[in-house]
């Protein structure tokens, strides 16, 4: 059986407000190709197909054109939400859509998998949603809900563990090969700048032991393709959504099972739209050197370092940089830390970080209990941004899903 490994499409999503509909259907395009080429059998999206709860109606257009035009190449899909996505939104039209088809977005369902056949006999694929601890209270197989109240350190790892859990447990009784699709930040995986942060209330990291025995887990969240392990990867999303991921090689796996579980994974490169460049100097430099003339079709971050900050600097630098996105002014020779850019001084921190830092800045180190005062403001504040992002209650019963079935 052969599945091809994706996540993190991020549908709607803008590049420092350039729209990247155009570079997103490109993607589906290649997407489709690679299904149609390699003989795919099933198209796995590990979560974050929109980029936020309320996406707009193109970013949704997309997404059924998307599933229209993978089962019509001969694949099934599974596919999960993720903490960009409102579960509610994505899986609201789950039991309307064709057999092969699964969207699964109910933390109740983590146990109850999609079933696909082939030669060799059967595969479940154990679809596991961004289990927000607040949000999952209750609604885990067995779960023992923790009481109302601040999101507690280690949260999410017990939320996925218990999880994870009931997969094994049904694992055990089914028997044979099994594949897991998780939303999560697994210890050891590498981030770029353009993930959103879930370690709010200590949800972050989850240990990679939990997902030991399954044949194969399709990781989402981490937006650089990396290997924990053969058999536990993160695809990574298809398109750069910040410059930190300039030098990213963008692609999906192609994995491939044998009668006894994993024979192979395989890379294959998505296309570049439009490259990332960033480039640094005087304005008059960037504009007339020859050695940035194959960058002048790319979306172009730029630093000027001019002493004087240049008048219209940004339509002078899109006269030869016409999708030029950013541009910043860091004159030479002046690091004064009252200098240093708020973006600067942010990059690569939580929110909780910046958070107990400006605390500490105005008055003095919180202690524990302000901590955890803060965290839960942040979680409160998180929450009321993803209000929409209810649990579904998908149509009850088991999925089964054969290759080329009505």
């Amino acid at each position: 059986m052969r599945l091809l490994h994706t996540s993190d499409w991020h549908l709607g999503r803008s590049l420092h407000g350039h729209d990247l509909a155009a570079a997103q259907s490109a993607f589906v395009d290649h997407l489709v190709d690679v299904v149609r080429a390699e003989r795919v059998d099933a198209v796995l999206l590990a979560g974050d197909v929109h980029d936020r709860a309320l996406p707009p109606v193109e970013a949704m257009q997309l997404f059924d054109d998307a599933l229209r035009r993978v089962i019509d190449a001969g694949a099934a899909v599974v596919a999960i939400s993720g903490n960009h996505d409102a579960p509610a939104r994505l899986g609201d039209k789950a039991g309307l859509l064709d057999r092969r088809v699964a969207l699964r977005t109910d933390p109740a369902r983590v146990a109850d998998p999609v079933v696909l056949e082939d030669a060799d006999g059967a595969v479940a694929f154990y679809a596991v949603p961004y289990l927000e601890p607040a949000a999952v209270r209750g609604l885990l197989p067995g779960d023992d809900a923790e009481p109302d109240g601040p999101v507690a350190p280690g949260a999410h790892t017990r939320v996925l563990s218990r999880a994870m859990r009931a997969v094994h447990a049904d694992r055990a009784e089914r028997g044979g090969r099994s594949v897991v699709l998780a939303h999560a930040w697994v210890t050891g995986g590498a981030a770029s700048e353009s993930e959103r942060d879930i370690s709010v209330g200590g949800v972050a990291h989850v240990p990679s032991r939990i997902f030991t025995g399954v044949d194969y887990t399709a990781l989402g969240h981490l937006h650089r393709p990396q290997a924990l392990s053969e058999g536990l990867r993160y695809s990574g999303s298809p398109l750069p959504y910040s410059f930190g991921e300039a030098g990213h090689g963008k692609l999906s796996w192609l994995v491939e099972l044998d009668r006894d579980g994993l024979a192979s994974v395989t890379e294959v490169a998505t296309p570049v739209h439009r490259r990332l460049t960033a480039l640094r100097g005087r304005l008059a430099e960037l504009l007339e050197s020859p050695a940035h003339t194959a960058c002048e079709d790319d979306f172009v971050s730029v630093v000027l370092t001019d002493p004087v900050k240049q008048a219209d600097a940004m339509a002078t630098v899109r006269r030869r940089f016409p999708f030029a996105l950013e541009l910043r002014h860091e004159p030479e020779g002046r690091v004064e830390d009252g200098e240093v850019s708020y973006a600067a001084r942010t990059r690569g921190r939580s929110d909780v970080e910046v958070t107990e830092a400006f605390v500490t800045h105005v008055r003095t180190q919180p202690d524990e209990a302000e901590r955890g005062l803060l965290r839960e403001a942040l979680e409160h504040a998180r929450r009321a941004e993803d209000r929409d992002a209810l649990p579904l209650l998908e149509a009850p019963g088991p999925v089964e899903l054969a290759r080329g079935a009505a």
